[in-house]
């Protein structure tokens, strides 16, 4: 949930209204839309130095769309100075909690425990 502002400036998406209570209405209330442009990752994307970062999602997901972590890595990408990488990894059969099945879901943890170890350099570039 990276595009936080949009969301929820979105009455039309049918889990943006049962969230308010949640978040706050950025559409009726100035202070809720402060609050949330404070923290929404896309929103406050700068033009510095960025970790190694892997945002993954799913092509399937209804509550965090494909196109949120999409549209923050090519912010960060266009905005950053440095550091990185940032990747995007989109899983185009997972849905929110993402791949199904067993084995399906050890490979994506899998490779965020191989990305992990590669970013504090405790695996090799080759290696991963």
């Amino acid at each position: 949930f990276v595009d936080v502002l949009n969301t929820m400036l979105d009455d039309t998406l049918p889990l943006t209204p049962p969230e308010w209570p949640e978040w706050g209405n950025p559409i009726e209330s100035a202070k809720d839309f402060r609050t949330i442009l404070s923290y929404s990752p896309y929103d406050n994307v700068a033009a510095k130095d960025y970790p190694a970062i892997l945002a993954m999602g799913g092509l399937t997901d209804p509550r965090v769309t494909y196109w949120e972590p999409a549209k923050w890595i090519a912010r960060l990408r266009a905005t950053m100075r440095g550091g990185g990488p940032v990747l995007l990894r989109t899983n185009m059969g997972a849905g929110h909690g993402g791949a199904s099945g067993r084995f399906n879901r050890l490979d994506e943890v899998a490779i965020v425990y191989a990305f992990a170890l590669w970013a504090v350099g405790m695996a090799e570039k080759a290696e991963v």
